[in-house]
């Protein structure tokens, strides 16, 4: 009888030849399940803090910015901005009066900025003794605690409402100027109580 010795393969060899395939596959998987569990959390986080520091949501509650804002239209607030620079002349700002937290949010305008000089006279902002002219607004209304000048702290921030008359803001004793401390970001984002009405804040 004849042999024919590697005509055939080892039983034992093909069961190794297996058993390392398996070990590849379930490597392979393994660094499949990890990369997907890995872009499901960055993507988590990534939208926690877009939300965060972009999507907090603030209701607008009288008419002190119409036209702009209207009453009970929904806004957005950038809370990043300020970390990295201050409030700008302009800027819609949404603070907490006097920095009670327990109060609405109040949204208003910046208009003085930290050491000018703010003055209100004959329906009209000075700044620096300079007119400051509004756009869109010819007068300012009443005068209040700005009919005496008043040099803004390195750390206040005049404010009024667009409605110059319907609006409590820095005129008022129970509003004043606003400090860094008491803002809670720059309104940038308005949802609107209609698809036309989305937009930017300006």
């Amino acid at each position: 009888m004849a042999f024919k010795f590697g005509s055939e393969p080892s039983p034992y060899g093909t069961v190794a030849f297996k058993k390392r395939e398996r070990r590849k596959i379930n490597v392979s998987l393994f660094y499949e399940v990890l990369t997907w569990a890995a872009g499901i959390l960055a993507s988590a986080v990534l939208g926690v803090t877009l939300v965060y520091f972009f999507g907090l949501k603030v209701s607008m509650i009288g008419t002190s910015m119409e036209p702009l804002i209207k009453h009970g239209e929904e806004l957005l607030l950038n809370r990043l901005s300020y970390q990295f620079a201050s409030p700008q002349r302009g800027d819609v700002i949404a603070f907490y009066p006097n920095g009670n937290t327990k109060s609405h949010i109040y949204i208003k305008r910046v208009i003085g900025l930290p050491g000018e000089r703010i003055k209100i006279e004959d329906g009209h902002v000075f700044i620096n003794d300079s007119r400051y002219f509004l756009d869109n607004v010819e007068l300012t209304g009443e005068a209040g605690i700005a009919a005496n000048e008043m040099e803004l702290s390195n750390d206040e921030y005049f404010v009024l409402g667009d409605n110059r008359e319907n609006t409590d803001d820095s005129r008022s004793a129970n509003i004043g100027n606003v400090t860094s401390d008491m803002i809670k970001g720059r309104v940038w984002f308005k949802l609107g109580t209609t698809v036309t009405e989305m937009g930017l804040v300006k």
